[in-house]
C-alpha cells in the first residue's frame, strides 16, 4: 500500500472499544511485545519554541510516519509499526539541541517543521531497545510556553482538544496530540485520510473550555484515554480529536 491509497486493515485500527490500545485495563494488547514510538523536539536553550506549535508539530509528525510509505505494506518500517500498533500505543518524547540534535537526525526517521518547532519521528522501537543517540537524551521535564495566547482555530481544520482539567508538561502533552491525531487517522475514511494527507495534515491543538469539553466527550468523537504511565491518573482523559469528517 502507498501513501496515495491508504487502507484500515494496514493502519491496523482496533476493532471496538475492548480493543483500544489507550485502555487503563488490562488487554491481550499486553501480552503483545512492547514498542514505542520516539519523538524528539529540538529544544535551543536560545530559542525554543512555542508550547502550542511543538504540540502541533508532534501531531503531525505521528500523521506522516502513519502515512509514509516506508510504514505500510512491505515498506522498511511496516514491520516495526505492526508490531508497535499490535500492542500498547506508546509514543515518548524526549528533547536535543545542538550536537544531540544533529546525531539523532543522523538515525532513519522523519523531522517535520512548524512555525518555531522541529520534531523528529523515528520508526518504532522495543520499549527496551532504544538506540544509544536516543535514549541518552532527557525524556522529563520538557515544558515550554507560548508567547502569546494561541488564536482560535481554522474553523475547517480538524482539532485536537486538550483537557482543560489535566495538567501536562509539554513532553507529555505532545505524546497526547501525537495519540489523538492517530485514533483521528484511524477512524478517517481512505478519501478523507487522502483529503489531510495532501493537504500536509493541517490540525489544530488547543485547551477546551469547561463545558466544551463537556460536549466533545459526549460526542462520539475519537478519546484518549490515557494509560496513566507517567503524569496523569490511569484511564484519565486528556484528548478529543475533532475532524468535520467524523461528524458526518
Amino acid at each position: 500500500m502507498t501513501t496515495s491509497d491508504p487502507t484500515p486493515d494496514t493502519a491496523r485500527a482496533p476493532t471496538g472499544p475492548q480493543d483500544s490500545p489507550f485502555q487503563d485495563e488490562r488487554t491481550r494488547r499486553d501480552d503483545a511485545p512492547q514498542y514505542v514510538l520516539p519523538l524528539v523536539a529540538r529544544i535551543e536553550r536560545a530559542a525554543p519554541p512555542a508550547r502550542t506549535d511543538a504540540l502541533e508539530t508532534a501531531a503531525r509528525a505521528v500523521l506522516v510516519m502513519l502515512s509514509d510509505t516506508r510504514s505500510v505494506g512491505d515498506g522498511e518500517w511496516a514491520e516495526a509499526m505492526r508490531s508497535w500498533q499490535d500492542a500498547r500505543i506508546r509514543k515518548v518524547v524526549r528533547r536535543a539541541r545542538g550536537a544531540e540534535w544533529r546525531r539523532a537526525e543522523a538515525l532513519p526517521g522523519i523531522t517535520v517543521a512548524g512555525k518555531s518547532a522541529e520534531v523528529r519521528v523515528f520508526p518504532p522501537v522495543p520499549l527496551d531497545g532504544w538506540p544509544k543517540d536516543l535514549a541518552r537524551l532527557q525524556v522529563s521535564g520538557t515544558d515550554l510556553d507560548d508567547p502569546e495566547p494561541p488564536a482560535g482555530p481554522d474553523p475547517a481544520a480538524p482539532v485536537l482538544w486538550l483537557n482543560p482539567e489535566v495538567g501536562m508538561s509539554a513532553g507529555k502533552a505532545m505524546a497526547q496530540a501525537g495519540h489523538g491525531a492517530q485514533l483521528a487517522w484511524w477512524d478517517l475514511d481512505d478519501v478523507a485520510r487522502a483529503a489531510w494527507r495532501d493537504a500536509g495534515f493541517p490540525l489544530a491543538v488547543r485547551t477546551a473550555a469547561p463545558a466544551h469539553w463537556q460536549d466533545l466527550t459526549t460526542a462520539g468523537l475519537p478519546v484518549v484515554r490515557d494509560a496513566g504511565f507517567t503524569e496523569v491518573a490511569p484511564g484519565s482523559c486528556t484528548v478529543v480529536a475533532d475532524h468535520t469528517a467524523l461528524r458526518s
